[in-house]
Parts: structure tokens; sequence; C-alpha cells
């Protein structure tokens, strides 16, 4: 199967070229099999209705999310893992002592050495529980059948490859972590690329190789 406008091989499945991005509003065909000239389409009674090339078949047009859908997608997702960040975070402080050492601080103490490494180790838990929590939320659920955060499921969006289809756990961490370098870009710029870009995708989407689109 070949793309229609640049000519290159297209997935079985794709609903748009993996090359150059053109999303179809019909299919491509093998090349060889196209036909340049309209063939009739019979309808009931033997008259003939509007013209249908032989060897295309419709396909819906890919739409893609743009940035503010995104963005509200980014905000259900933050609240749904502050939620379980608390709920993670709470049983690990007791189960490693920490809880009996934070009803022990006043406010009018100082800290000794111990309390101090206590403390770091407190902020390392968290960092570490949470740079756990959002690496897994992301790229379990966007590798899943849902290839969606609870976010994007809710707003209708769904992260794939750049032929369209279901991305695997490694593209999904991979994404996940690109953000740190769209993160470094100055004024939030990595981001509002996908109010702008063609496909209307971030810097890490660009970088991972993926596409978040409206689940039509």
């Amino acid at each position: 199967m070949y793309c229609s406008k640049c000519g290159g091989v297209m997935a079985v499945g794709a609903a748009f070229c993996s090359n150059c991005g053109q999303a179809f509003a019909v299919a491509a065909v093998a090349r060889g099999s196209m036909m340049s000239s309209p063939v009739a389409a019979p309808i009931a009674g033997g008259v003939a209705a509007v013209p249908a090339y032989a060897g295309y078949a419709a396909v819906p047009r890919v739409q893609y999310a743009g940035f503010w859908v995104r963005f509200l997608a980014f905000l259900i997702d933050n609240a749904v893992m502050g939620v379980g960040f608390v709920l993670i975070l709470i049983p690990l402080i007791f189960l490693t002592g920490l809880g009996g050492f934070i009803g022990e601080i006043h406010r009018d103490e100082d800290m000794n050495d111990v309390g101090i490494f206590m403390l770091f180790g407190l902020l390392f838990l968290a960092a570490t529980a949470s740079l756990l929590l959002t690496w897994l939320y992301h790229a379990l659920m966007e590798s899943s059948e849902w290839q969606a955060t609870l976010g994007k499921k809710v707003l209708g969006l769904v992260v794939t490859d750049m032929a369209g289809r279901r991305v695997s756990f490694g593209r999904a961490t991979g994404r996940h972590f690109a953000k740190i370098i769209t993160n470094m870009v100055p004024a939030f710029i990595g981001y509002i690329m996908a109010g702008f870009t063609e496909r209307k995708q971030a810097l890490h989407d660009m970088i991972a190789g993926c596409l978040v689109r409206r689940n039509n």
C-alpha cells in the first residue's frame, strides 16, 4: 500500500502516512491498481449515483488534539495523581517510622543531625514516589488499550505513533521522559507548540514520534 501524496509505503491499517503525516480522506491503494477514470456507483433501481473512484475506500479524516484540550487533560491528570500520591505516601511515611519522627518535631526546637537526616529521607522518599507514580501512570495508561490517561480518556483523546497505531510501553516511557527536554525550553514554548504545529505536536511528541488525536 502506498501514500497518495508522497508515494511512501503505508502500514496495514494505518489512517495516515508515517512518512509525510498526510491524514487521508481516502485510503491509499496498491500502485498499479489505481484508475484515473471514475466508475459510477450503482444504487437501488439500477440508476448510477455519484462517481466512485476504483480502488479507493472512505476513511475518516484524523483530528489532532490542540493545546487547550490537552492542557485541560493535564489538569485532570494532575488532580488524579495528586490524590494517588497522597494515598501512597501516607502509608509509606508510617511504615518507615517517619510518622513518629514528624510527630516529635516542635517549632521551637532545633533539629539534631539525626533529625536533619530523617527530614532529607522524607524529601527523597516523596520525590522518588512522585517520579515513579507519574512515569507509571502515563506510560502504562498510554500504552494500554485505552491509549490515554484518565484526563485524555475523559476528553476523548488518544496517544498513537506516527502511523496511528497504539504505542508500546517503551515509546510511552520515552515520550514521558522527553518532557524533561520540553520543560527546559523557556516560556513553555515546548508545550505551546501543540497549538501551532501542523499535527499539533508538542516537543516531546516530536522526540518520541507520537501524536495526540481525537478518538472519533
